[in-house]
């Protein structure tokens, strides 16, 4: 079960925003970057600019999320797909929860792979840190 594209954080550039600017949260088997939403004020009225902005509304209009894992997690690729996939079905049933337009990023931590942790340890520790960084509609 993949995230829906909407939802997907791709490009590097993205990545590299979410790391620069983001906040941290961890846990024992993950790391949450959070990148707050921009400010709907913040975008230009002028003409020029319109359709980059319909475009900044509609990215602004969907939380984008991105998984990282890294060799040190595994050298085997398997393993680190099925973490891989066990975050997603996790992130999966949190996406409705989720206030809009956040950019947010799960680092996978060496950890994750030793434990033989499971998809609902993911899940619980995703919930805390997104409570933690305050990424839940309404804050809850």
């Amino acid at each position: 079960m993949a995230l829906p594209k909407a939802n997907r954080l791709k490009s590097r550039k993205d990545f590299q925003a979410v790391f620069r600017e983001g906040i941290r949260r961890h846990g024992s088997y993950l790391t949450l970057r959070a990148l707050k939403p921009l400010c709907l004020t913040k975008l230009s009225l002028d003409t020029a600019t319109q359709t980059t902005q319909a475009t900044d509304l509609r990215t602004l209009a969907s939380t984008r999320i991105g998984i990282s894992i890294s060799t040190k997690v595994s050298k085997r690729a398997v393993v680190r797909n099925r973490i891989k996939r066990q975050i997603t079905v996790a992130l999966h049933k949190l996406l409705p929860k989720l206030s809009p337009g956040w950019r947010l990023v799960v680092i996978v931590k060496p950890t994750a792979a030793e434990s033989k942790c499971v998809s609902p340890q993911f899940l619980q520790e995703l919930e805390q840190l997104l409570a933690q960084a305050e990424v839940f509609d309404g804050n809850s």
